[in-house]
């Protein structure tokens, strides 16, 4: 536990000297817990997330980094590879695909990655899937669209 301690200790510092480096990715580490994190990614240009941010919950084992942390999405989206109500990812880097290499902060950058790049053969979101493996992309990213304005866009008035 005490490795995984430091290494989320120089995480954090790393976080804090790139922030002004990386917009798309704000991570925040638990005031009282090194492993809860959360992080505000923005949603990728020239997809229906676009202008969206998304905000993604960590909880990070004894173990890490030679275990993956648990992430999730907080905001709902629509998207293939998420599951819409408890915002589980299917990702492989966080499951079999893991490396210790891997951070929280590449974690998210392969967020990001996937949600513009969808993969619809391995869905949790069953409808968000059958629409892209049906051809209906018009009808993916109508959907994903509005989940985004309704959910992961400010509020204007």
């Amino acid at each position: 536990m005490q490795a995984s301690r430091a290494r989320l200790f120089k995480e954090y510092k790393e976080v804090q000297r790139e922030k002004a480096l990386d917009s798309d990715i704000q991570l925040v580490c638990d005031d009282s817990n090194i492993f809860r994190w959360t992080a505000l990614i923005k949603g990728p240009s020239e997809t229906p997330f676009e202008g969206g941010l998304f905000q993604l919950a960590f909880a990070i084992p004894e173990q890490y980094p030679l275990q993956p942390p648990q992430v999730r999405f907080l905001t709902k989206i629509f998207h293939p590879n998420v599951h819409f109500k408890t915002g589980e990812i299917c990702l492989d880097i966080l499951k079999n695909a893991w490396s210790p290499a891997w951070t929280l902060q590449s974690v998210c950058r392969a967020i990001i990655a996937l949600m513009a790049r969808p993969e619809p053969d391995s869905p949790l979101n069953c409808d968000s899937g059958n629409l892209l493996r049906s051809g209906d992309v018009r009808g993916y990213q109508s959907m994903a669209s509005m989940y985004t304005r309704l959910a992961a866009m400010p509020k204007k008035g």
